[in-house]
């Protein structure tokens, strides 16, 4: 089977990473790929966005399966281009993609099905919005509808800064057309959990939960960003409450998409605040893999990926998938200037030998006409580390992200610290 993977960020890397080991050597591509994948798969230089050129490529290299990464290609319906000429895609069509890329849109399906998510208003006349601010709780949480690359939420202390954040946005066009449309919604008090289901539509099978992190800095301060590092499993995160996500959220969910003509296949994402009574409430949904959650969740798995996710893309029971019970701990380098203004073109030097647990995933990295790697995005790498006891993968992640350098380096040292306290 020759498989495709669209994208070229970490998320990306960690699918060809997975699927390499189920696939022989040439029958993986990757478009447009990055020097990390260039390791795994042959790379061919189109964008993500390039349908035309995809589908030629697709053809060209007679691809069976087409696995796509980010968020943009799906809303825009490239699963329903490849499966409109017979070729199997691996995520949901154009209009099952709404659940992401319309914040609007997800509050009103999670409506009809019931499903607990925080009070919200939309809006798109800026008088409008700031009067609701006005009159609204603090603090309180504002989010461009559209697709804002994970940074389009803002928690707002006071409502003072809702009134800035609602200009920046509806005014000052902060998100371009994202923001065109807002919502406001009450702040759900809590912790944070992802889980992703895998489904063809009608059945889901649960990933191993995962926590991301998405403030800059230690303490879960500073601005947010696309994600600063993960850990999976979640104690937290009981079979029980898992059982409960699946009932209250995606299977309702499945089922209102379905109702609405438009039923979804791939990895339906559902980013959850968990209550202190342990009620589980849609902070927000997404349509694909999360970034850096697909990169500490898939070297858990050990089988059966492949198949799980041929399975979803044409409709077929989905298979069981072999887990490793060792944790794991993803630690995310960013830039210099990450998130407003990541600077590009510094020199980056990884060690040559790393113990065999560790992973490196490359999200924002480029190498020169020398051969030399460079930044070139905001994150640029991902450092996973998998270990049977959860502070030995914490601290083997954390001891391979100091020893990798690049000008201006971030990242944050105390991935997983709720999992450690709660274990300790």
């Amino acid at each position: 089977m020759k498989v495709l993977v669209v994208g070229g960020g970490g998320r990306e890397h960690a699918l060809c990473w997975a699927l390499r080991r189920e696939l022989p050597a040439g029958d993986l591509f990757a478009a447009p790929g990055n020097p990390g994948t260039a390791s795994l798969a042959s790379n061919l230089p189109i964008g993500p966005d390039d349908q035309e050129r995809l589908i030629a490529a697709v053809e060209k290299h007679r691809i069976d399966l087409v696995v796509i990464g980010p968020e943009g290609p799906l809303a825009r319906g490239l699963v329903d281009r490849l499966r409109a000429q017979g070729t199997r895609a691996f995520g949901p069509t154009g209009s099952a993609a709404r659940i992401e890329a319309s914040k609007a849109f997800a509050k009103e399906v999670m409506a009809k099905a019931h499903v607990p998510t925080a009070a919200s208003r939309t809006f798109t006349d800026l008088a409008e919005a700031l009067a609701f601010a006005d009159r609204h709780a603090e603090p309180m949480v504002v989010k461009a509808s559209g697709l804002a690359a994970g940074k389009g939420a803002v928690v707002c202390s006071t409502r003072a800064e809702a009134h800035r954040t609602l200009t920046g946005m509806l005014r000052d066009g902060w998100f371009g057309e994202a923001g065109r449309t807002v919502l406001v919604e009450t702040f759900l008090e809590g912790e944070e959990l992802s889980v992703l289901a895998l489904t063809n539509g009608t059945e889901i099978l649960l990933l191993p939960p995962a926590q991301d992190h998405k403030r800059l800095l230690d303490g879960d301060h500073g601005p947010n960003t696309g994600g600063m590092g993960a850990y999976c499993p979640v104690s937290l995160a009981t079979p029980a409450l898992l059982e409960r996500i699946a009932d209250r959220v995606f299977r309702p969910t499945l089922g209102a998409l379905a109702a609405e003509g438009a039923p979804f296949s791939g990895v339906l994402y559902a980013g959850l605040m968990i209550d202190p009574s342990g009620t589980p409430y849609v902070v927000e949904f997404n349509c694909r893999l999360g970034d850096p959650e697909a990169q500490v969740i898939l070297p858990r798995i050990t089988s059966g990926f492949l198949d799980a996710i041929t399975a979803s893309a044409t409709g077929a029971a989905l298979p069981s998938l072999g887990i490793d019970p060792a944790p794991a701990v993803t630690t995310v380098l960013a830039a210099a200037g990450y998130p407003e203004d990541p600077r590009h073109g510094d020199l980056i030097r990884i060690p040559d030998r790393l113990p065999d647990e560790v992973l490196i995933f490359h999200a924002g990295t480029q190498q020169d006409q020398q051969g030399h790697l460079r930044t070139n995005g905001g994150r640029v790498l991902s450092v996973t580390a998998v270990d049977p006891d959860f502070r030995a993968a914490q601290a083997k992640s954390l001891a391979a992200a100091e020893a990798i350098e690049f000008e201006g380096k971030q990242f944050r040292r105390d991935i997983g610290w709720r999992e450690a306290r709660r274990t300790s």
